[in-house]
């Protein structure tokens, strides 16, 4: 049997790209696997060993390969003369692209033996030429082989590069939150000793702030006059003030829970107030929730409900007295 076309075919090969060797190489052999099927004999023992070759050549096409290989065994025991062209249908079959178990090496070692043994086959042109395609094949599958373990490597170096970067993220988180906790313990001790000098209360933001020594030392939510926006003008407005105050007294006997009195009305408000023609208001205090309604806790702060003073949780307004000696400086800002 010649396989007819696969030297016309295989001169082409220098001028295609690689990447398209390997589609290439899948029709040629389905190709050869056609005229295989068909059967062709040039010798005395091919005519002897045709029913053999049939046999391998239906096995082969109903992908039978390793009982088509066989087959194709027996017919060099039996008939020696044929070995040239077994040799070549074997390589064909160890090449098939559809052959699961498909072994490049054995198929180069069958081309090879029938180029070396046999130098006078009709088989032999169209042998180096698949010599030619599959070490082309091979040297691909290797440069594919080593960029897929390069690529493995480096993805394993990735993922234990992000287990790292995941360990040391979750040992930052608790650095932060064991510095949080003592941040707050070191406002706590310093709210105990009374050392807070300075309380800004931001409106806007409905936030009070403790400060000593420009350092924070607790911020707190807070709660407004019913009618927030804009500086107190005169008795009845609900507003909060805004300026600059100080904590003159205190009464443990609120009916707030606990009260620190505001100096308000100072000189800015009190002429304001005249040039109005109004009275300008006082009692402005910060204090904690109406004696009764201490359940409420911090829920408190979802509306402004206070007639212009500012209130905190019970348990807040406690620990503010205790960090606020009369005389701190209260800043009220919009």
């Amino acid at each position: 049997m010649r396989a007819r076309g696969i030297s016309h075919i295989g001169l082409a090969v220098g001028l295609w790209p690689s990447h398209r060797i390997r589609a290439r190489i899948g029709r040629l052999f389905i190709g050869v696997a056609m005229v295989l099927i068909c059967g062709c004999s040039h010798f005395s023992d091919d005519f002897k060993a045709k029913s053999t070759f049939e046999e391998a050549n239906t096995l082969f096409s109903q992908g039978s390969y390793p009982a088509s290989l066989s087959k194709y065994q027996e017919i060099i025991e039996k008939y020696p003369a044929t070995t040239d062209r077994v040799l070549f249908e074997m390589a064909i079959v160890y090449a098939h692209p559809q052959n699961e178990q498909k072994d490049y090496q054995k198929a180069l070692e069958c081309f090879q033996k029938l180029i070396k043994d046999y130098p006078g086959s009709g088989y032999r042109q169209d042998s180096e030429m698949m010599v030619f395609y599959l070490n082309n094949v091979t040297a691909k599958d290797r440069t594919i082989a080593g960029q897929q373990q390069l690529n493995e490597t480096l993805r394993q170096e990735v993922a234990a590069l992000q287990q790292q970067v995941k360990l040391k993220e979750t040992e930052i988180e608790l650095l932060q939150q064991k510095i949080a906790a003592l941040e707050q313990k070191a406002a706590g001790l310093a709210i105990q000793k009374g050392s807070a000098d300075r309380i800004l209360i931001e409106k806007k933001q409905r936030r009070l702030t403790l400060f000593s020594k420009g350092e924070v030392l607790k911020t707190y939510k807070i709660a407004l006059g019913g009618n927030p926006d804009g500086p107190k003008e005169k008795q009845g407005d609900n507003k909060t003030p805004e300026g600059i105050y100080a904590i003159d007294s205190r009464n443990k006997d609120s009916r707030y829970h606990l009260s620190l009195h505001i100096s308000y009305p100072n000189e800015r408000d009190k002429k304001r107030a005249r040039q109005l023609g109004v009275a300008p208001g006082g009692d402005i205090m910060i204090h904690g929730i109406k004696n009764g309604f201490s359940w409420v806790g911090d829920m408190h702060t979802g509306i402004d409900w206070t007639k212009g003073c500012i209130a905190v949780t019970d348990e807040e307004i406690e620990e503010i007295a205790k960090a606020v000696p009369n005389g701190t400086v209260v800043e009220i800002k919009p």
